[in-house]
């Protein structure tokens, strides 16, 4: 009997976070399914590629400060990517005869993307047999979109029309669906909540380490992390003449070039000043700092959660970026973090924060962390219960 095969389209547009929980969960699911993974969005070399799914590197694209859609591969213009991004997704469609599905985030998010994606859909409604169709969503939407009724019933319009299953990667304890998506055209697919995803803890995450007198600073992929870093190091002096603590800052992939080399002429001229590019386990990094600063990105919390590790967040609210607030907030409320606002930040904000949570210890958070299983489990469950169904 063969294993069921699954299409997992991801695209990531500004950071790594859509792209690391989609590498969780494509890993989780190899344990049932023969998995293919359209990847939208640059790969950073010094992220692992999984070896037990077929991987497919579409053009790259992303998008720009103003949310224009932009090349990340310099062989393609934005129009040739596009055309020759559609025509790949297409041939793999078919290739595959997948019997499952599953898209991150569209229609919720990603309109830039629906050239490609509504054929994608329309090719899976139109397969004989029709494979099982469902949405990857993170916990948390952004709600303050210029038209976000527009929006919402769009996207409600789009689901109930294509989709067979939402799957929200969250606790429903944490955050349900309805508090950020608000349509005024009822959603009438069926709703499930996976628990959230993260990457399985290593052996030395759960002993408890020794940790080292430092602060670790991150910001996921980088790409928007210049003022967090900038700030750190300015904050890094009086917390090694006041605490004996060293200052490690990992820019990530993504963050420009130009920023790197600023940070890095820092480094040399700072003592206990660090500057790495990529580690390859933060959150085993996290557990062993006595302090973590970070936006609040998804990834990164659920490293937070992994750990006992006091924690600062700096969420990411610039232009129409609410969700790292409204996440980084009900984890506060929680005791799991505190939470310094990004127009707040500055050199001595940001050292009081670090000097506070070097005295609070963080409460554990009882939440369902085993998305990374439960997702395959449900995926697999939902796709028998229907063949079933068809069958009778």
């Amino acid at each position: 009997m063969r294993r069921p095969r699954l299409l997992f389209y991801c695209q990531h547009s500004v950071g790594l976070g859509h792209l690391v929980r989609s590498v969780h969960l494509v890993d989780g699911l190899s344990r049932d399914f023969d998995v293919t993974l359209l990847n939208g969005g640059p790969w950073p070399a010094e992220l692992p590629q999984p070896s037990t799914i077929d991987i497919v590197h579409l053009p790259a694209l992303g998008l720009d400060a103003d949310y224009t859609l932009v090349s990340r591969d310099e062989r393609f213009t934005v129009d040739e990517a596009v055309g020759l991004r559609r025509t790949m997704i297409q041939e793999r469609f078919r290739a595959t005869a997948p019997d499952v599905v599953l898209i991150e985030l569209f229609p919720f998010g990603r309109k830039k993307f629906e050239s490609e994606l509504m054929p994608l859909l329309q090719a899976a409604r139109s397969a004989r047999p029709v494979p099982f169709v469902a949405c990857s969503l993170r916990d948390i939407l952004v709600g303050s979109r210029r038209d976000q009724q527009g929006h919402d019933d769009r996207a409600s319009r789009v689901t109930n029309e294509y989709f067979d299953a939402v799957l929200v990667h969250a606790d429903v304890r944490f955050a349900m669906l309805e508090e950020t998506f608000h349509p005024s055209v009822p959603l009438r697919v069926p709703v499930y909540y996976t628990g959230f995803v993260r990457e399985p803890l290593d052996q030395d995450r759960k002993r408890a380490r020794e940790r080292e007198r430092r602060v670790l600073v991150s910001a996921g992929g980088g790409l928007v992390g210049a003022p967090l870093f900038r700030a750190a190091v300015e904050a890094h002096p009086c917390l090694l003449a006041d605490h004996g603590l060293r200052t490690v800052i990992v820019t990530g992939p993504f963050l420009p070039a130009p920023v790197v080399d600023e940070l890095t002429r820092r480094e040399a001229e700072t003592t206990g000043l660090e500057v790495v590019r990529y580690l390859p386990n933060l959150g085993g990094e996290m557990a062993a700092s006595v302090v973590s600063v970070s936006q609040a990105g998804y990834n990164t919390t659920m490293d937070i959660l992994g750990c006992t590790t006091p924690a600062v967040v700096v969420p990411y609210s610039e232009g129409r970026e609410d969700e790292q607030t409204a996440r980084a907030r009900r984890l506060e409320r929680l005791g799991a973090l505190r939470v310094l606002d990004s127009d707040r930040l500055s050199t001595q904000t940001l050292a009081d924060a670090v000097r506070d949570a070097l005295d609070w210890t963080p409460l554990p958070v009882p939440l369902a962390l085993d998305g990374r299983t439960r997702t395959s489990e449900l995926l697999l469950s939902l796709c028998r219960a229907r063949d079933a169904g068809t069958a009778s």
